[in-house]
């Protein structure tokens, strides 16, 4: 989030400020023992999606140790096998989606599609959760940025279908296949797929959970999204959102990666202070993200740009 840079740039001007102070006070000693380039630690971090405590894919964040696309897309690939060496890093109550024993093979990129390898661990998926596990999958990937879709091979060979479920799958997989779905059909005509980002709580902590809806409407997409954030997103779950009932898009302009929404002023948690909540900010941007694909959210109150948010 819009924090993490914050934060980053105060830890490394403590790390500067200790490491002058040091140099302070014993000078040559230090400056002597130091190599000719010297390299601060940086944590990178990616979002990572996992089976949360109620059973939806749900996403958290995820330390990396690596920058380069590759070795960070490996470090994910890990973190979501069962027993894996990275699964006591995951947070209280998620749970990792591959069976215990799956490895990679190969991986590499081309043209932003990432193909993997599996070994035949990865076909001993039960049916039933095979689709969750391929969201888990195809959501965490495709958060890094050069990653745009995933290729998946078990022992060389193309998954053109779920090997237990037998459901088919599109030659590359991308975020447009959906996560948590549901369906709320009456024919097949005039259909439409969204992605929501709801807010779930565990333990005290909140956390994003996107659920894709397929549904019968002749709306604009951006509208059926704030349409789904205001209403009660799913009977009798857990799922919540804090974007008010009262809250009206007055207009909406797509502008390349960039969209500007101008909402009364019911967006806001504080009118006098022109404040908008963190998870109304988030819930939308990340739903808009993954809906019409674009990567920036302005928010504007009677014409006047209050907020812009990368997503």
């Amino acid at each position: 989030m819009l924090k993490k840079s914050a934060m980053r740039r105060i830890a490394v001007g403590t790390i500067a400020l200790f490491i002058f102070g040091i140099l302070s006070i014993f000078p040559n000693e230090i400056q002597e023992s130091l190599p000719n380039e010297v390299s601060i630690f940086s944590t990178h971090s990616s979002s990572i999606y996992l089976i949360d405590p109620y059973g939806y894919v749900g996403r958290v964040e995820m330390a990396m140790k690596n920058q380069d696309v590759i070795n960070q897309a490996r470090e994910i690939v890990e973190s979501l096998v069962i027993d894996g060496n990275k699964s006591t890093y995951l947070p209280n109550g998620f749970h990792a989606v591959l069976p215990k024993g799956t490895t990679l093979l190969h991986l590499d990129i081309q043209n932003h599609i990432l193909k993997l390898d599996f070994n035949d661990n990865f076909s001993k998926i039960p049916a039933q959760q095979e689709e969750r596990v391929l969201e888990s999958l195809i959501f965490s990937l495709t958060e890094l940025d050069d990653i745009q879709g995933i290729l998946l091979y078990i022992q060389g060979e193309l998954l053109t279908r779920l090997p237990n479920s037998q459901i088919p799958l599109p030659s590359i997989l991308t975020r447009e296949y959906g996560i948590n779905k549901i369906y709320n059909l009456t024919e097949v005509k005039n259909t439409v797929k969204t992605t929501a980002y709801y807010v779930s709580k565990y333990q005290n902590v909140l956390y994003y959970v996107p659920v894709t809806e397929i549904r019968n409407d002749s709306k604009e997409k951006v509208e059926i999204v704030i349409e789904r954030l205001k209403s009660s997103p799913i009977y009798q779950t857990n799922l919540m959102s804090y974007l008010s009932a009262n809250a009206e898009l007055l207009d909406y302009e797509i502008l390349e990666n960039d969209i500007q929404l101008s909402f009364n002023h019911y967006l806001l948690d504080d009118f006098q202070n022109k404040h908008i909540l963190e998870e109304v900010e988030y819930s939308i941007g990340l739903s808009l993200r993954d809906t019409i694909d674009i990567s920036k959210v302005s928010f504007l109150i009677d014409g006047e740009l209050l907020k812009e948010t990368e997503v």
